[in-house]
């Protein structure tokens, strides 16, 4: 849940605005504000409180928020939840922290996870989709976890326009406007998280085929060893048609440990599973904490590799070293005997 300090009452002509009638201010009121506002406005006394609880103003807060989840699937799932959209809105719109792994955490596997995801440029969705992904079969355990929203050569078209003084499709221009959600949902769990950074942590064209590679990416404990820390990255690229609009033509998730390797499904479930139940939701800092998270992610993820090169290093010399040692005693045998 988001914890919120409680604001002092505000005051109107004549008393409190708790003095108003219950009906203004549920229905011209409290359904104006977003959804931190609602939370912080439902700390000031226990009748705004109640009012603030009623599920239709997180249901309409919930689905302006994320169009995915008017998805029949998502809206059957949300009903289940403690809180119904009031839970799923505590548990999704927060940035996920999640930097400590517990040895003695363990949970039964879901039979799948469900992936509402949406992207948005200038804070006006463009790609909305939702996505189930079984995870009992042996082929999404052994493989690379993996989740695909298009196939290869599936595509959408956008109103984006490339600006008319780039010959190509700016990349800059995709920094700065294009945001992301992708919420994980465990149905038989009843919780959701955010596997989006928001904003993007890099922006990159592919030297082959011209796209632009927009990455986001959310950082996780891992298992304490090779996987001390876990990415799960979401790629998005978006290419440029004739004309000048811009289509997405991939949405992809990957997990990736800190040596670079694709963690497989059983690996990664685990993971999840973990950031699902013990992760904390914090509210970011200007939708730039989610890059600076990734910026030392990138830095761990070198020391180790050199910290490697060295061990390395210095076996490679223990290995010549014996090799010498061995040769000199062979030979001194073979003369001086």
């Amino acid at each position: 849940m988001v914890a919120l300090s409680a604001p002092p009452p505000t005051t109107i002509q004549g008393g409190t605005i708790s003095a108003l009638h219950p009906d203004i201010l549920q229905n011209h009121i409290l359904t104006l504000l977003d959804g931190p506002t609602l939370t912080a406005i439902a700390c000031a006394s226990s009748e705004l409180h109640a009012l603030s609880a009623e599920d239709k103003l997180w249901q309409n807060i919930c689905t302006s928020t994320w169009p995915s989840i008017n998805d029949p699937t998502v809206r059957s799932i949300i009903a289940t939840f403690p809180s119904g959209h009031r839970s799923f809105f505590s548990d999704s719109y927060p940035l996920l922290h999640h930097n400590h792994h517990s040895s003695s955490f363990s949970t039964a596997s879901p039979e799948c996870f469900v992936s509402a995801v949406d992207i948005y440029y200038k804070n006006v969705p463009i790609f909305s989709v939702v996505e189930t992904t079984e995870t009992l079969s042996d082929w999404f355990k052994s493989s690379p976890f993996r989740v695909d929203l298009l196939e290869p050569k599936e595509f959408v078209q956008t109103w984006i326009q490339h600006q008319p003084s780039e010959k190509e499709l700016s990349m800059k221009q995709l920094e700065e406007n294009i945001t992301l959600s992708w919420i994980l949902i465990d149905p038989k769990g009843r919780r959701a998280m955010n596997l989006s950074s928001e904003r993007p942590v890099s922006v990159q064209r592919h030297w082959l085929t011209g796209e632009v590679v927009v990455k986001f990416s959310t950082i996780m404990a891992g298992d304490g060893g090779e996987k001390e820390f876990v990415e799960s990255g979401v790629t998005v690229c978006c290419g440029e048609k004739e004309g000048g609009e811009v289509e997405v033509r991939e949405v992809s998730m990957v997990m990736n440990d800190m040596e670079g390797r694709n963690l497989t499904g059983k690996d990664g479930l685990v993971i999840l599973q973990e950031a699902l139940e013990r992760g904390e939701r914090r509210k970011g800092k200007g939708g730039n904490e989610g890059k600076g998270r990734y910026g030392e992610f990138v830095e761990r993820k070198k020391e180790r590799k050199e910290r490697m090169r060295k061990f390395e290093k210095a076996l490679d010399m223990v290995c010549i070293g014996t090799g010498i040692a061995f040769l000199v005693s062979f030979w001194t045998f073979i003369l001086f005997r």
